[in-house]
């Protein structure tokens, strides 16, 4: 009975440490890393979903990013320039008041509702 709750206790550890195993995100980019639009066009253009949320200007998005920073012109980017300019800065990064994420929401709520039930469970059979 103790080893199957152990055994039990210790995949419920694993199951909840897993998700946050993941990779690394290298960078978190705003239009503030960028001195070009055309920069901060290429780098939204790789991403796509765009998760760095860099077409976050007023009204519906429309595909382009960052469209307050200054144009090169119709110079086409070279590779060094498609890098951010001002390199990442600490903290939490990202567009203001950007929370969880759908699919980060849920898994959080997969693996609350997967501790209290068992919890609850745990509970139950000792119980009886």
């Amino acid at each position: 009975m103790r080893r199957r709750t152990g055994a039990v206790g210790t995949l419920i550890a694993i199951a909840a440490i897993v998700p946050l195993a993941d990779i690394a995100h290298a960078q978190d980019l705003d239009c503030a890393d960028f001195t070009y639009q055309e920069d901060a066009q290429a780098a939204y253009d790789r991403a796509p979903g765009d998760p760095h949320r860099l077409d976050e200007d007023s009204g519906p998005d429309d595909g382009i990013a960052c469209e307050v920073l200054p144009r090169r012109g119709t110079a086409a980017a070279t590779p060094a320039a498609l890098t951010p300019t001002l390199g990442v800065r600490g903290g939490l990064g990202g567009a203001a008041g950007s929370g969880l994420g759908g699919w980060e929401a849920a898994a959080g709520l997969a693996l609350v509702a997967g501790g209290v039930g068992a919890a609850g469970y745990a509970v139950r059979r000792r119980r009886a």
